[in-house]
């Protein structure tokens, strides 16, 4: 899992995620990200150009997607109430991003 940077975006209600990723085996890029952020993957579902997979963060769900043709990552809650979450996720998260 590479990072290169993450940062909150309040308004939206997620943390846009930049990394390198491989569409074709974005479970090897998820699966190390789920487990930095103490997160269970509940489901997996995914498209021609998108996966979206639901986690739980201790009874917070949570989703995480990647697009393929906007090389966009991000993980997003439904709920408001959730900031606070993804505000410490992106402190999990810090510590993993390379700057070089």
């Amino acid at each position: 899992m590479k990072l290169l940077s993450a940062q909150l975006d309040p308004q939206a209600l997620s943390i846009v995620i930049q990394a390198e990723v491989d569409f074709e085996q974005f479970e090897r890029f998820a699966e190390p990200l789920a487990a930095v952020l103490d997160c269970d993957i509940r489901d997996r579902q995914w498209g021609a150009d998108r996966h979206q997979w639901l986690l739980n963060f201790e009874g917070s769900p949570l989703w995480l997607h990647y697009e393929f043709y906007g090389d966009i990552c991000w993980i997003s809650t439904d709920n408001a109430k959730e900031l606070d979450v993804l505000a410490f996720l992106l402190t999990l998260l810090a510590p993993h991003i390379q700057t070089t």
